[in-house]
């Protein structure tokens, strides 16, 4: 071995393809690329995500966790919760490599064995999903319906002969045989991890489980000046908190009140926009982020003003305005909602916790 046989190393990175971001997190791995990483209890995760993104093509999604499952697992019931009426079958795999024909013959043997006992009709479409997808092998197969009926015929004996149930050998002949060669193959496919991620995209999931930040929030809904309600505990307190400042008896306040004094009809409007920016953030979040995130932000701004709200104070404006003020510096940073918290919805949520009776703007109601 001489010289010759080495050569200099000279990375060459291509032009263009590094950023700032890079610098920070590195270079994104993508999606399908991630989901084959995943483990086992990740990827139960993810499927369980993605399932909900089905749930407006049926009128019942299901997961079956019973023992016995007779080859169901994540099932969309079509019309009604009956069988009867309709239905598709998602089989979600978990293997270290793509699906091959022995990892799922056991599988089609249980939907024709289990529907032709009667347990239920055939399914509509009947999926396989996996994170390492389904090999070359058995995608031809899924391919060519006939193929995939003559394989599993001659794989029977030894995939699924003994493995349906455990309680008896499941034999391919006399009737059940005859079902076999009259069953629909051409309800057996697959769903790609591109078809899965492009329908997780519609589920609050999507951005915690693979990044890219939230997209544009709506501009919230100005309240409208004539449904005021009195039915909403924080404009109770409000109009109390306004009466006092006034001198107007606080326990005989109503509407009325915001007609003596434009400066209480100004503020009153600016208090009931904050409240309003706070339910458009929690409306927001229940399609861009999963459940309870919205509700942890909302205890960080609890916790956050609560002391202070609860001080002694002259009066009841007083508490008011220094909550609001330290709703406004509280930090949201660790929140996922944080790039779309505007100070307004913090101090709007303070209005949601009158609401929850967690703070009082004054202590004359109820």
């Amino acid at each position: 071995m001489n010289e010759d046989s080495f050569k200099e190393l000279t990375p060459n990175p291509q032009k263009g393809l590094y950023n700032s971001e890079h610098v920070i997190s590195g270079i994104p791995i993508p999606k399908t690329k991630r989901i084959q990483l995943f483990n086992s209890d990740e990827w139960e995760e993810f499927t369980e995500e993605w399932a909900s993104s089905l749930q407006g093509s049926y009128h019942r999604l299901r997961r079956y966790a019973g023992a016995g499952d007779q080859g169901l697992d994540v099932v969309g019931f079509i019309e009604s919760t009956q069988f009867s009426d309709g239905w598709d079958n998602y089989q979600c795999k978990f293997y270290d490599h793509p699906l091959t024909p022995s990892d799922v013959w056991v599988e089609f043997g249980k939907i024709i064995y289990f529907s032709y006992q009667g347990s239920y009709p055939p399914p509509r479409k009947y999926y396989f999903v996996a994170p390492k997808q389904v090999g070359t092998k058995l995608g031809r197969l899924l391919a060519n319906s006939q193929k995939l009926k003559d394989s599993l015929q001659e794989n029977w004996k030894k995939y699924c002969e003994s493995d349906i149930t455990s309680t008896m050998k499941v034999k391919l002949e006399g009737d059940l045989l005859a079902y076999f060669d009259n069953f629909d193959f051409t309800i057996f496919d697959t769903v790609s991890l591109v078809e899965m991620i492009e329908q997780h995209v519609s589920t609050p999931f999507h951005v915690t489980r693979f990044g890219g930040g939230l997209g544009p929030r709506p501009a919230p809904e100005i309240p409208p000046k004539d449904t005021i309600s009195l039915d909403h505990r924080y404009v109770r307190q409000l109009l109390s908190v306004y009466a006092q400042s006034i001198g107007e008896p606080q326990r005989s306040v109503d509407l009325s009140l915001l007609d003596k004094d434009p400066g209480i009809k100004k503020k009153f409007q600016r208090q009931r926009e904050r409240f309003y920016h706070a339910e458009s953030l929690r409306n927001f979040s229940r399609d861009t982020v999963p459940p309870g995130v919205f509700e942890e932000l909302q205890n960080d701004i609890f916790d956050g003003v609560v002391d202070v709200c609860e001080s002694q104070y002259e009066t009841d404006i007083d508490r008011l305005a220094t909550t609001l003020t330290q709703a406004a510096k509280v930090s949201v940073e660790a929140s996922p909602l944080a790039s779309v918290t505007r100070v307004r919805d913090k101090q709007g949520m303070c209005h949601q916790l009158v609401n929850d009776e967690k703070l009082d703007w004054s202590n004359e109601d109820d």
